[in-house]
């Protein structure tokens, strides 16, 4: 949710940088996965909650940004279009952080390594799932970001901004509280 938020309020490129960053969250889960790095993380506990812990103040975050972006009135919109957007690696670095503090991405990664490669898979078969699970996150994620930032989407934010920013506000403060209360 957070690209279509950025894809509309930021732009194409914007979203696309942010999206960039989800991408390479996901591709290094898969490369741990496939690896077996991920599964032995998977294994202590503590490293999990502390990612847990990460991923729900981020989510929080998240929520607070979006919240205010809510609460501000449209005269104050229009002033601050003016101000200088996120630069790229900001951007990048929250697309980043937002997959690798997700530790429902690790459960995903091992779930599907686990299903995908046998106890006797060949390099080929991991360079094989990893590329098409690539090729997914690619094509999933920097669709969000152009679909998103076309105009017919950027004037649906534009009217409903401040219902978009509560439902990403009440989302992200949902997924957030629900990592940090979880007992899993």
């Amino acid at each position: 949710m957070r690209i279509m938020g950025v894809a509309m309020n930021q732009g194409r490129r914007a979203a696309l940088v942010l999206a960039a960053g989800v991408v390479s969250g996901s591709i290094f889960w898969g490369i741990m996965a496939a690896t077996g790095v991920s599964a032995v993380l998977s294994r202590y506990a503590q490293a999990l909650i502390v990612l847990k812990i990460l991923g729900g103040l981020y989510l929080l975050y998240l929520a607070l940004k979006a919240g205010r972006a809510a609460l501000t009135p449209e005269h104050r919109v229009s002033q601050q279009t003016g101000n200088q957007p996120a630069s790229v690696a900001t951007l990048y670095k929250h697309g980043l952080l937002m997959h690798l503090t997700n530790p429902k991405a690790i459960l995903a990664w091992i779930a599907l390594m686990t299903l995908g490669l046998g106890s006797e898979a060949s390099p080929h078969t991991v360079v094989t799932i990893l590329a098409g699970c690539a090729v997914l996150s690619v094509t999933i994620f920097c669709g969000y970001a152009l679909v998103f930032s076309t105009a017919p989407m950027v004037g649906l934010y534009r009217r409903a901004r401040r219902w978009i920013e509560g439902t990403l506000t009440l989302f992200f403060g949902f997924a957030g509280l629900k990592l940090l209360l979880s007992r899993t």
